[in-house]
């Protein structure tokens, strides 16, 4: 880790410490960083419109007590990272959404996913890591795999959460998980924050596993922390204008395990195995009752997989 950054310990986690990374391209970017120094160290990469929180304590506890050290961050535009102010012509997100399903090419977002992925190159570079392994998580899996295939010295062995290579002709979003993403709250005040993304915990989350009290906490603690919407958009529009990532993934030599719940409603589960089958040798495991976030529940089975698949010597 490069001893010239300063590090102070996380307000949210004390097991975490946490810092800002310049990159160089005009983007800063919010790091916390736990474990061992000597422990190999697993990057995880969240996924649109979410902080670095929505990697829960108990998740990234579990993988540094199983020897490993653990860095999470805030993507650009999103959490205490670097907000992109774009002045560019207004999109038709709808228009670009239907090209998008066919497998047509998008074009004017502000950044896509490449530039994303090239962020987190150079945060290693920063922070003084050669090679990682990766967990990315829906939008988060789709950098990933741009990080892998683009720059193969830096992952060592990629895990993949509930995302999609976005190859035309999959099964789409269900649309009202997906409008609830990027849909706008009735109000901008607390409650109305609050309340909005309450009823996307409920809709995207693992049924029946949902926490009403834990679900307020944390969408109250991440308003506090951060509230960007135009970032939202501006990460989707990323998506929409980056496209198929079937190539990439052909490309892809690291050995990869993709997890998707069965009961996904934003992401179906043919979008993770359609990943898997593109990458050679790609494992591929459905987690029964899962929806498109990590619940408490399934964390040991989650990071007992993945802590296994990068200890494992295949």
């Amino acid at each position: 880790m490069n001893s010239a950054l300063q590090f102070s310990i996380s307000p949210y986690t004390p097991f975490m410490q946490e810092t800002k990374v310049n990159l160089g391209n005009g983007i800063e970017l919010h790091v916390e960083v736990g474990g061992k120094p000597e422990n190999p160290t697993i990057l995880l990469i969240m996924g649109l419109g979410a902080q670095m929180l929505f990697w829960p304590d108990f998740f990234c506890k579990s993988l540094i007590d199983q020897g490993f050290r653990v860095i999470r961050f805030d993507n650009r535009d999103i959490g205490l990272s670097s907000k992109v102010r774009h002045q560019g012509k207004r999109l038709n997100t709808m228009k670009l959404m239907g090209r998008f399903a066919l497998g047509l090419s998008n074009q004017g977002a502000p950044y896509t996913l490449y530039d994303m992925a090239d962020d987190v190159s150079m945060l290693l570079d920063r922070l003084g890591v050669n090679k990682v392994h990766v967990i990315g998580a829906s939008m988060g899996g789709m950098i990933a795999q741009i990080l892998a295939a683009k720059y193969p010295e830096r992952v060592e062995k990629l895990g993949l959460m509930f995302t999609s290579n976005n190859q035309p002709f999959l099964p789409p979003p269900f649309p009202k998980q997906l409008l609830s993403l990027i849909g706008k709250p009735e109000s901008r005040d607390e409650e109305g924050i609050v309340n909005h993304s309450l009823k996307l915990f409920q809709l995207i989350g693992s049924p029946g596993y949902i926490n009403h009290i834990e679900a307020i906490q944390t969408a109250r603690k991440l308003y506090q922390r951060s509230y960007y919407p135009a970032g939202v958009l501006q990460q989707f529009l990323a998506i929409l204008c980056t496209g198929s990532l079937l190539q990439l993934d052909r490309e892809i030599k690291q050995p990869t395990l993709v997890l998707h719940g069965s009961r996904d409603r934003l992401l179906p589960p043919s979008h993770g195995k359609a990943v898997a089958k593109a990458i050679s040798g790609a494992k591929f495991e459905l987690i029964d009752g899962m929806g498109h976030d990590i619940p408490a529940h399934f964390i040991p089975q989650l990071s007992g997989l993945f802590a296994h698949h990068f200890k494992s010597s295949y």
